[in-house]
This record gives structure tokens, C-alpha cells and sequence, in this order.
């Protein structure tokens, strides 16, 4: 599960390019934390991105 709760911020696909122009899949996973957090007033735990948790979006426990 690599999806933010906050903002849903989840994986993007791509392609890995070598010298001679080979394409390859990948993937980019944003950087999810587990976090105890206040959630319409109960605490929870829920995962975060980390853009989120800096910006202030989360209030942790």
C-alpha cells in the first residue's frame, strides 16, 4: 500500500532509459509513513506522505 490517506498520492510508472535508448518498467513509490494521528477527533494510525507531514496537514498524537 503505497498511497497517502491525505493527499492520495500513490506510485507513478515509467520507464528506465539505458545509453542505447532500451526502455525498461519502473516505478516511483512516494515516501509513506505509518503515523498516529488525529483523525476527525479519534487518533488513528494512518499512512503519510512525508510532503504531508512537513507541511502540517497531520496532527500527530
Amino acid at each position: 500500500m503505497a498511497k497517502c490517506s491525505i493527499c492520495g498520492k500513490g506510485v507513478v510508472f515509467g520507464h528506465n532509459v539505458s545509453h542505447s535508448n532500451r526502455k525498461t518498467n519502473r516505478t516511483w513509490k512516494p515516501n509513506i509513513r505509518k503515523v498516529k494521528a488525529v483523525v476527525e477527533g479519534t487518533h488513528t494510525s494512518v499512512y503519510v506522505c512525508s510532503r504531508c507531514l512537513r507541511s502540517g496537514k497531520v496532527e500527530r498524537v
